[in-house]
């Protein structure tokens, strides 16, 4: 069984910086592609970011240059470090395990219960 938890989540300044956590449990992390997603109240839940089982990453335009997915294999975690906040980043943000080929990211079916960015003055 495939658990993702993620952790970090806040309310910060325009400006300002967080680093979201993803912790997962199970076989699965080190083998597949991970990404970020997000959702905003109203709006579909989009891509942020991918990166694969070899380290290779994607980012979305809209947080290009400001945040950075990283992952550590050895503690099964997945990261986003995330600076120069803006208002429309605030959304849940989800942690979730796929595959990347072709150039494309295919989620699997596995989330975690995310964890609230409120950017905010």
């Amino acid at each position: 069984q495939v658990q993702l938890v993620e952790s970090g989540g806040g309310l910060v300044q325009p400006g300002g910086s967080l680093r979201l956590s993803c912790a997962a449990s199970g076989s699965i992390f080190s083998k597949n592609a991970m990404g970020w997603y997000r959702q905003a109240p109203g709006k579909q839940r989009e891509l942020v970011a991918v990166i694969t089982s070899g380290g290779s990453t994607n980012y979305a335009d809209s947080v290009k240059g400001r945040f950075t997915i990283s992952r550590d294999n050895a503690k099964n975690t997945l990261y986003l470090q995330m600076n120069s906040l803006k208002p429309e980043d605030t959304a849940v943000y989800y942690c979730n395990a796929g595959s990347f080929m072709g150039g494309s990211y295919y989620s699997y079916d596995y989330w975690g219960q995310g964890t609230q960015v409120t950017v905010s003055s």
